[in-house]
């Protein structure tokens, strides 16, 4: 069976992950004629709509269908990928992001687990680009973006929009992304689609994006407080359990048992060549990153515009057809 393939990738100010994600995008193994990629410019005030019709103009004389899309009604990166989804000609729709570099057989990965009729969803693995930061390093050894985080979560499994493949009628029943969410638009999509349809979910482990991890602290902090937004919004949409704050006590005590044994034992194996050295710091950095999660979860509420859904028919917004009650239920 062929499969008609659409990528869509939301794009704002893009001018400088641009010229490596048109490389990786050139570079894929999947067949050209069976797969279309939807860069949709969210409103950017940069030239990314001018490369990208460039960029349309130079893959066409590869034999590859780029075609530029912009939303700029809301400036929102699921309100960019409802405008892919809208015009995308393929029945199987695979997200990714811009500033994501997927690997040369990442469709040829993605693409195959929809053989089965009753997958849904495919997810697949978010790798490391290299770093040299010790925040690079932490984050990658403590495989932060990884998916196998994400399709073990106890609620449904999801698949974060960096490495997402949707089957197009499955929306259908769901409706689209949230366009006014302005993070776990993720998860809830995914759980929406496994709640009203019996659609399975697959993870692509060999179906591979590379990502950038932080490399400061504000950067680390901005990661780990959305991540705690997306807990509280989640919450308010599903009544998924929030994650429980640790008492302060606690945390003094942890950072004490790093001072005083943590910190020498790691330091010491580091000298030896038996330990990196970023294990050094690897417990204040988790203390960090958990603080910086609690105080997101803690100051976030859904606006009530978040609410909202987008149809696959039309532009118009609808009742949430998995609400909270339902979800309890």
């Amino acid at each position: 069976m062929t499969i008609s393939v659409s990528v869509i990738i939301p794009i704002y100010n893009g001018i400088q992950d641009l010229p490596d994600l048109e490389t990786c995008l050139l570079a894929q193994t999947f067949p050209a004629d069976q797969v279309e990629f939807l860069l949709v410019d969210n409103d950017s005030q940069d030239d990314t709509l001018a490369r990208l019709r460039d960029f349309s103009d130079r893959a066409r004389r590869q034999g590859v269908t780029v075609r530029p899309l912009s939303e700029v009604a809301i400036q929102s990166s699921y309100a960019a990928r409802n405008r892919g989804i809208r015009a995308a000609q393929g029945n199987i729709l695979v997200f990714t992001d811009a500033d994501c570099r997927p690997e040369p057989t990442w469709l040829a990965q993605m693409v195959p687990p929809f053989e089965t009729e009753t997958v849904g969803l495919v997810v697949g693995e978010i790798k490391a680009l290299p770093g040299d930061s010790w925040l690079e390093q932490f984050a990658e050894r403590r495989e932060i973006l990884s998916q196998k985080f994400t399709i073990a979560h106890g609620f449904y499994p999801y698949g974060q929009t960096a490495n997402l493949a949707v089957r197009k009628v499955a929306l259908q029943k769901s409706g689209l992304f949230r366009p006014y969410l302005t993070t776990g638009g993720d998860a809830d999509l995914c759980w929406r689609i496994q709640m009203t349809g019996d659609w399975t979910v697959h993870f692509a482990q060999d179906a591979i994006i590379c990502h950038r991890h932080r490399s400061t602290l504000k950067e680390l902090g901005s990661q780990w407080r959305r991540y705690g937004r997306s807990n509280r919004y989640l919450y308010e949409l599903f009544d998924v359990p929030l994650q429980q704050e640790s008492p302060r006590f606690h945390v003094a005590n942890r950072l004490t048992r790093w001072l005083l044994k943590g910190l020498p034992v790691a330091a010491w194996r580091s000298l030896r060549g038996q330990a990196p050295a970023i294990e050094m710091v690897g417990p204040p950095l988790d203390l960090f990153c958990g603080r910086s999660r609690e105080q997101g979860q803690r100051t976030a509420k859904l606006p009530p515009a978040a609410r909202e859904i987008e149809w696959l028919e039309s532009a118009a917004v609808q009742p949430d057809p998995a609400s909270k009650s339902e979800a309890a239920n």
